[in-house]
């Protein structure tokens, strides 16, 4: 039988669960197997399909420390790691990365480009003033002045990708958290492949990716959770095999001063929090770190232009929009192919 799983997505994001077959027919020996974890200040939780049912083990130590690699690198909540002493580097000069800072930032510049803006992992100091990054929560909005100043030092062209090393303007923060999860998720599955594993999904604080297929040929199944608060309702059901699944929304995290909600979301162009009816948005892409971006992205841009930027550019997605009645569903045509009849 299949079981659902609710898993939790980053901090801020709508939920995805998957649904996987804990059983297999006694026409083959393969079975699913599984580990799982903590990571990122979230969790981990890996499934495969083999025939070995001893290489947990020794596969959740490899993930394990990849993950603990990844979060050393790109973590604004460590002290110490590679991200925050770059974020720390004050002189307007090129600073050498690790390979695996580089390809993040270059992949994050260049949806910043294509989005022009709506992605922009320079929006930190804005997240951080209204509480939702490593300083801590706030129960009043920020004043206008407060927002101004910050906004001055805020921009992704002001941060350069060079040869091996990124340069920066002096007071110019980087923040990943909407596109290290995804990245990871990717990492965790290449480390699959040279294993030479066929079939497995990925899962990191809801960023998903899903290879092959269950056994008896049957696809992995992902669940996107309704965005109404407080309860917890499947709203459509995906079929995912051999793609990469993100979430963004808005209900999970926030919050509100005189009957005013504001969103974790938080707008480039005007350093304030989304204000339209978009209420969650899932991209799929072949893998996780552009999937994961590109969520950020559209809940930025609202439903309507996020939704013509996915069909301009051959993206699928599903959108999920606030009505006076409810809630209105927009998908894109790739997006509604893969859905469980």
């Amino acid at each position: 039988m299949d079981a659902f799983l609710r898993i939790p997505n980053r901090p801020a994001a709508l939920l995805l669960a998957f649904l996987f077959l804990f059983g297999c027919s006694s026409e083959t020996k393969e079975s699913i197997q599984s580990i799982a974890g903590p990571t990122m200040g979230t969790t981990y939780s890996v499934k495969w399909l083999a025939y070995d049912a001893n290489q947990a083990a020794q596969l959740q130590s490899e993930v394990d420390q990849l993950l603990i690699d990844i979060n050393q690198a790109m973590s604004t909540y460590i002290a110490d790691s590679e991200l925050s002493r770059f974020n720390r580097f004050e002189q307007d000069e090129p600073v050498p990365v690790s390979n695996a800072l580089l390809d993040v930032l270059k992949l994050a510049q260049d949806i910043s480009s294509r989005t022009d803006g709506a992605f922009d992992v320079t929006v930190g100091p804005l997240v951080n003033l209204w509480g939702f990054g490593p300083d801590g929560r706030v129960i009043s909005a920020p004043s206008d002045e407060a927002i101004s100043a910050l906004r001055a030092n805020i921009g992704y062209q002001k941060l350069q990708i060079l040869e091996g090393a990124i340069r920066k303007e002096s007071g110019l923060y980087v923040d990943l958290s909407a596109i290290a999860k995804g990245y990871a998720v990717d990492k965790v599955a290449e480390l699959l492949d040279k294993k030479g594993v066929a079939s497995y999904l990925v899962e990191i604080g809801g960023e998903l990716r899903a290879k092959g297929m269950k056994p008896n040929n049957v696809p992995w199944k992902v669940a996107v959770e309704s965005p109404t608060a407080g309860s917890r309702q499947v709203q459509q059901i995906l079929m995912a095999t051999d793609v990469a699944i993100a979430t963004s929304g808005d209900y999970r995290n926030y919050f509100e001063e005189a009957g005013v909600r504001y969103s974790h979301t938080i707008d480039p162009a005007t350093g304030k929090p989304i204000n339209h009816k978009l209420a969650s948005v899932t991209v799929l892409r072949p893998t996780c770190a552009e999937a994961d971006a590109l969520a950020t992205a559209f809940s930025v841009m609202g439903e309507q232009r996020a939704y013509a930027f996915a069909l301009a550019n051959d993206i699928d997605a599903y959108f999920i929009a606030k009505t006076d009645s409810g809630f209105e569903e927009l998908m894109t045509p790739g997006f509604k192919a893969r859905l469980a009849q």
